[in-house]
């Protein structure tokens, strides 16, 4: 996924690295606070989306998800291998402004990715979590072909209460194995 040029396109999105330039994009949604209900952080100001947009333009691990018709970021997908290398486990999580979701571009997507991912990273499972609260999430998953594996109580926390405590949260991960082939034409270049 390195290099400037990587680029994943479907039939209406393109999946490509961040570019600073995204700033104002990334801040159309990390600003409201509905997105973070089952992510940790807090909304960002127009400044820290910039911030957040260079520093991604460097990482690898993350990607924006642009509309082919406007070139407009509609939200990111993370993609990022899990230790030690030998277990060939790569994580994947996403996050989408809410006025495009429902909309399928998430699934469109995360099914990229996975396909993306398969066919050059070479893993033998793709896994994630999610809140087990956020039923969008955990469908989506399930469409794009992944297995619940398991239900974990009380494995994370993003927030703390009033008086400082971890609000816990319980959490479904999810996975799919190399070999299965649920996957939707999709053309890589760069």
């Amino acid at each position: 996924m390195e290099g400037e040029d990587f680029l994943i396109e479907t039939e209406r999105l393109l999946i490509r690295k961040f570019k600073p330039s995204d700033a104002a994009d990334l801040f159309a949604y990390l600003s409201l606070p509905e997105v973070y209900r089952f992510e940790p952080g807090k909304p960002i100001t127009l400044q820290e989306a910039s911030d957040l947009a260079t520093e991604r333009a460097e990482a690898d691990n993350f990607l924006a998800v642009v509309l082919k018709a406007s070139g407009k970021m509609i939200g990111h997908l993370y993609i990022e291998q899990r230790q030690p290398p030998e277990f060939r486990t790569w994580e994947i999580g996403y996050i989408f402004n809410p006025a495009y979701q429902r909309l399928g571009y998430a699934s469109e997507a995360a099914s990229a990715l996975v396909d993306y991912a398969f066919a050059n990273l070479h893993p033998h499972r793709i896994m994630a979590r999610c809140d087990q609260k956020n039923p969008a999430s955990w469908k989506l998953l399930e469409k794009v072909g992944f297995t619940r594996e398991g239900a974990f109580k009380q494995v994370a926390y993003f927030r703390m209460d009033e008086v400082g405590n971890p609000i816990w949260i319980d959490a479904f991960e999810y996975s799919r194995l190399e070999g299965t082939d649920e996957s939707i034409s999709l053309q890589v270049e760069g």
